[in-house]
């Protein structure tokens, strides 16, 4: 059973930044696509970012400028780096892998306050 493991969350200040990590417990099978998704309290689950296996990404708008996703599809690795945080991005990050099956992570919490 894959398992997908989020860390790296926490608690900072406006303007400050956090790198999120997440990885897969073994080889997933034909993974292509790497993501990170957020769900903020009485919001819907959203996307972040994700990047292929050919390196190409997209960002939602929210996270364009201020937040870069990079992964290797060989470690079954992928991070998020993100800068310039505001109280907005406060929520719970999760990872997702895509191959000939999906996984996620139980995610990690961002809080952004001051």
């Amino acid at each position: 059973q894959v398992q997908v493991v989020e860390s790296g969350g926490g608690l900072v200040q406006p303007g400050e930044s956090l790198r999120l990590s997440c990885v897969a417990s073994e080889s997933i099978f034909g993974l292509y696509k790497m993501a990170w998704y957020r769900q903020a309290p009485g919001k819907q689950r959203e996307l972040v970012a994700h990047v292929m296996s050919d390196n190409s990404t997209n960002y939602s708008d929210s996270a364009k400028g201020r937040f870069t996703i990079s992964g290797d599809i060989a470690a079954n690795t992928v991070y998020l780096q993100m800068n310039r945080l505001k109280a907005d991005d406060t929520a719970v990050y999760y990872c997702k892998m895509v191959g000939m099956n999906m996984y996620w992570g139980q995610g990690t919490q961002v809080t952004v306050s001051s």
